[in-house]
Parts: structure tokens; sequence; C-alpha cells
């Protein structure tokens, strides 16, 4: 349903069940999928792909060119997956050359306020907390919630499961299943209870703190710990996740609170 005060380049594509509201702009190069729904005065620019179900709310802007000075127009994309809500005046910036687009992943709640910068990843299942920041290129994977006005510096890795308090400042990679917060951010434990609601079993739960016990309560430094764990624990498909975020972690993990 297109509202007749809202302006709709030619060439987007746009399925017949999506629902646009007055004053929004629709550039060229534009694909949103089917039941989707594109609040008032919403503006997406070029180089933009919404998949269906998704609700974005009044004012977000979706695609704007990165604020990087190192974008010269080359032709990137932001794209967003299924069944995405976006509140309002988020700020969603495409791609540069590094990565080629921006994407947020499939049922993820963006709240109000908050801004994706180019390149970003955030997976899938992910809830941003209002007026939480990402700088460029940073990575976040699945189900991880950040709450609100967290600020992430570029280049920062956020595993999966993790739970960051209000507030922060994250400058390290957060490993994944843990809580993290306090000044400045520290691991906090593992994120159990989050971790009980998607079904992980008492024992995995165990297992996962064991593998973090090495890392923060056994004095030993990172590398040591690493390989400890290697050593000492039995391969699990969680431990392994672990071991493979902490090796491939450039920036360093955060560290635990009386580090």
């Amino acid at each position: 349903m297109k509202q007749p005060l809202a302006y709709i380049h030619p060439d987007a594509k746009i399925a017949p069940t999506v629902v646009i509201e007055p004053f929004v702009t629709i550039d060229k190069n534009v694909v949103i999928g089917d039941g989707t729904r594109i609040g008032s005065n919403v503006t997406i620019l070029e180089g933009v792909r919404i998949g269906k179900n998704c609700n974005i709310f009044p004012g977000a802007v979706i695609g704007a060119v990165p604020q990087d000075l190192k974008f010269k127009g080359e032709d990137t994309l932001a794209i967003i997956g299924d069944n995405t809500t976006i509140r309002e005046f988020v700020t969603i910036n495409r791609g540069t050359a590094s990565k080629g687009k921006t994407v947020v992943g499939d049922n993820c709640l963006i709240m109000a306020y908050c801004h994706v910068a180019h390149d970003c990843i955030v997976g899938n299942n992910i809830i941003m907390g209002n007026s939480t920041q990402l700088a460029g290129e940073v990575v976040i994977e699945d189900h991880a919630i950040l709450s609100a006005a967290i600020l992430v510096h570029q280049f920062s890795h956020i595993g999966s499961h993790v739970m960051i308090q209000g507030g922060s400042k994250i400058n390290k990679d957060v490993p994944p299943f843990v809580t993290a917060g306090r000044d400045p951010i520290s691991y906090a434990g593992i994120n159990s209870i989050g971790l009980r609601r998607r079904g992980f079993t008492n024992e995995q739960i165990r297992d996962i703190q064991d593998v973090y016990r090495y890392l923060y309560q056994s004095g030993m430094n990172t590398s040591h710990a690493v390989e400890r764990i290697q050593a000492e624990l039995p391969a699990t498909k969680e431990r392994d996740e672990i071991l493979l975020f902490v090796r491939n972690s450039p920036r360093g993990i955060i560290k635990g609170y009386f580090d």
C-alpha cells in the first residue's frame, strides 16, 4: 500500500504487501520484501535490501553513506534480514570497500536512536537497547543482548549469547556466553539465565563455566590459559567456540573485574 505523499523511486523493487506510510522516501536500487511496514518519515537510500515482515518505525534512516573519510562513493549495500524491528530514529549506514556491506540479521530488535556504522555485521536474534552506538566494522554474533547507551569501539567483536550492561564502553572483544559490565568493561560471569532460556543444558553451562575459570580465575595469562584449556578440558562445541574466539581476537578479550 503506497501513500500518495511518499516518494518511491521508479527503480525500487517493493513487494506488493509492503505498507508505506506518508512522507517516506525510498531511493533507487532498493529492495523491500513482503509484509514489511515502513513508518512515516523513514528514509531508505540507495543500496538497501530489507527482508520480509520487518517493521521500520518513523524517522529511521537506512543506507546513508558511511561516515568514513575513506569512502569514495563505491557501490555498497545495507542489508536487513527478515522479521527485524527498527525503532524510531535508528541510523544504519551502508558499507565501504572494506566489506562492501553493512548487515543486520533476522529477528533483531534495534531500539530507538541506535546507530549501526559502515561494515558492521550484526547477527540474528540481536537486541540493541536505546541509543547504543556501533562504530565501523563491529561484529556481533547471534543472540547477543546489548542494553541501552552502550558505546562500541570500531573493529570490536562481540560473541554469541552475551549480555552487556547498559552504559558500557566496549574497547576489547567480548567472548561468547558471558555477561559483562562495570567501568572499565569487565567479565562478570556466565549468562546462565539467557543460556537456559535458549535450551542449553546444565552440563553445557558447567562446561562453559569451566573454560572461563581458566581464563579469568586461574591467575594465568590468556595464552597460557588457552593452552591449559586445550590440554585439560574435554572438547565440546562450546569450548571450541570460546577457544576459536580468543585465538582470533587481535584486540584481545575483556579483562576480569579483578585483573
